[in-house]
């Protein structure tokens, strides 16, 4: 049976506050629980007025304090921004403050201009060279290798379940040379998804930690009453992601009816071509959509992603698409 599971971005919402959107956080995460979701993740940025997200493991500790049962954890951690050491540090202690419920996604994207590389006294692209090894070491610190000069302390020997994310080829192939379980973040870079899980699943190699290949794939979803107020919903996501590709990122604006109609051509062909990864609609229509991604990829998870500037529309969403699936599960 497919789980699935939530990815927020922490979005600060036009005319809100960084406390309002931590607040909004926690409450999605409830609901996330309350409606039988496997994970709640949250994603590394920085330097973004728009995602507050940035000091990932604080917000997971705070999302952990609000919650008993869901697993939390990082979708991903850009590990070139820090040490493996750190991490271990990080992730360990949030293990010991919520046993069995920790994830450690990790990405190599640094994702930074030059701005933040000196914010952060790091060569990035350096770095990023570096993550195959830096993944060998923080997966060392935290199984408790005996061979180790330093330990971790939180961190050694820890219960944290790591992941590889990925949006390319590399991701897939380094996942499956270490025996990880492998997260497509195809929820906005579609491009590499089929050829990814075919290379993941055939180069397996099984570890300690996992004795065959595991998939997640990431979908946007917008579930409401008629497909027009789904659509209205998605306009936040997407008019931010339209921004940002053209260079004006912000704080999440408010939606718009019929947003793609007021685009030219190429900004509708851009949003079309993310949009492959998506469930849009009425709670029937989006299971449908989830239903045949799963069918398309076999992953044994689907994390949803999909901000809306209305929290609570966010929290009905989810409530609707897990009710449906839920129900279409019972009934096969």
């Amino acid at each position: 049976m497919t789980d699935f599971s939530i990815l927020d971005l922490v979005p600060v919402r036009e005319g809100g506050t960084l406390e309002e959107a931590f607040a909004a956080a926690t409450s999605l995460a409830r609901a996330a629980e309350d409606a039988g979701c496997k994970r709640f993740w949250v994603a590394e940025h920085h330097a973004m007025e728009g995602i507050a997200g940035g000091a990932t493991s604080v917000v997971l500790a705070h999302i952990g304090n609000a919650t008993s049962t869901i697993r939390i954890g990082s979708g991903g951690i850009m590990l070139p921004n820090h040490t493996p050491f750190q991490i271990a540090e990080q992730f360990g202690t949030l293990a010991a403050l919520f046993p069995g419920r920790i994830d450690l996604g990790l990405g190599r994207a640094p994702g930074a201009g030059p701005e933040l590389q000196r914010a952060l006294r790091k060569d990035l692209h350096r770095a990023a060279e570096m993550f195959p090894q830096d993944v060998v070491e923080l997966r060392a610190f935290l199984s408790g290798d005996p061979e180790l000069a330093i330990r971790a302390t939180p961190g050694h020997g820890s219960d944290v379940e790591m992941w590889m994310l990925g949006s390319s080829l590399f991701g897939a192939q380094l996942a499956a040379r270490l025996g990880m379980p492998y997260a497509f973040a195809s929820h906005f870079a579609p491009d590499h998804l089929d050829s990814a899980l075919k290379i993941y699943r055939r180069d397996f190699q099984p570890s300690a930690a996992l004795d065959r290949p595991h998939v997640m794939a990431a979908m946007n979803l917008y579930v409401a009453d008629d497909a027009e107020e789904a659509d209205y919903l998605a306009s936040s996501q997407l008019q931010a992601f339209v921004r940002l590709r053209t260079g004006t990122p912000g704080k999440l604006p408010p939606p718009i009816r019929n947003y793609r109609d007021s685009l030219p051509p190429q900004a509708r062909a851009l949003l079309d071509h993310i949009g492959q990864a998506s469930a849009i609609g009425t709670p029937e229509t989006a299971a449908a959509q989830v239903r045949n991604f799963i069918a398309r990829t076999g992953a044994d998870e689907i994390v949803f992603g999909g901000s809306t500037f209305d929290p609570a529309a966010r929290e009905r969403s989810i409530a609707m698409a897990m009710s449906q699936l839920a129900e279409r599960s019972a009934a096969s």
